[in-house]
């Protein structure tokens, strides 16, 4: 329980820093743009169950595969669609990070 509310936590906390950090002018519009990459894992709604605190997101959900990853990485890279693109690797790294943990590795 303590894990998947760290987890939700991180998903608009991580995005607000980002915001925060790099995106001071207009860092509202930031954070919002990002904190709405968080319809990616509306991909969670195919899967059975829809939910699983021991599954590791990353490569189970086609939103969530390594090809999907590397389509955000490259929509970084045109201005348009940046910040949807950081949202969606953000929203990736926290999700990667439970892979991690789950896994036995110690996050740092």
């Amino acid at each position: 329980m303590l894990s998947t509310a760290l987890h939700l936590a991180l998903h608009a906390l991580v995005p607000l820093a980002v915001a925060l950090l790099f995106f001071r002018g207009q860092w509202k519009k930031a954070w919002l743009i990002m904190l709405l990459t968080m319809l990616v894992d509306l991909d969670h709604l195919v899967a059975d169950p829809i939910f699983d605190p021991g599954r590791c997101s990353i490569g189970f959900h086609f939103l969530h595969s390594y090809s999907a990853i590397g389509a955000y990485l490259l929509m970084t890279l045109w201005q348009p669609l940046r910040l949807v693109g950081l949202g969606l690797l953000i929203h990736m790294l926290v999700d990667a990070s439970d892979c991690w943990r789950m896994a036995g590795f110690p996050l740092l």
